[in-house]
């Protein structure tokens, strides 16, 4: 503001001067002697208040986008902080789920795998040699048909390159994807 004090202080010395300059009686076209350049000195005072307003508008409006672009881009970090945080617990739980799913199925077939052993071998002791033995033949075929399914998840699990992506599916349902290469 101290800019328009000055100003305005410049624009009223001019004026004083002017109209302490002009010749004593001002008749007829002598009024225009003073008028005309007092007129010029307020146009230039105008357009130059307007330019002292237009900078300053500019200066300000140039900060205020700073600010904002500062707070966006602050905004967008802990936005993308968070959904790093979502995917990596949404990969623990779903390790966790899968691991704690394995574990299930691996007790229930090893239980499986047990009776049909202990039915064999009863069926040996009791005397029924044939049906024992066909018993326990497919119990270990099974025992290792399964052994090869679950080395070769280990194997397929291990190939993977690189982070797995998670991606929410109408903010329910989560889908793992290996990451496409491009």
């Amino acid at each position: 503001m101290l800019k328009y004090f000055f100003a305005i202080l410049l624009i009223q010395i001019v004026t004083v001067a002017l109209v302490l300059l002009a010749p004593a009686d001002l008749q007829g076209h002598g009024w225009l002697r003073v008028a005309i350049p007092l007129l010029l000195v307020s146009m230039v005072a105008a357009f130059w208040f307007n330019s002292m307003a237009s900078h300053l508008r500019k200066d300000h409006l140039a900060r205020a986008d700073r600010r904002f672009a500062k707070e966006r881009e602050k905004i967008r970090v802990n936005a993308e902080r968070a959904k790093t945080r979502v995917v990596k617990q949404a990969q623990k739980d779903i390790a966790r789920e899968a691991k704690t799913t394995h574990a299930k199925a691996n007790f229930k077939v090893g239980a499986a795998f047990a009776g049909a052993i202990g039915a064999g071998a009863m069926m040996l002791l009791i005397g029924s040699m044939t049906l024992g033995l066909s018993i326990l033949t497919t119990a270990g075929g099974a025992m290792g048909g399964y052994l090869y399914r679950a080395r070769k998840e280990v194997n397929s699990r291990d190939a993977l390159e690189g982070p797995v992506e998670v991606k929410a599916i109408k903010g329910k349902t989560l889908e793992i994807s290996k990451p496409r290469n491009s």
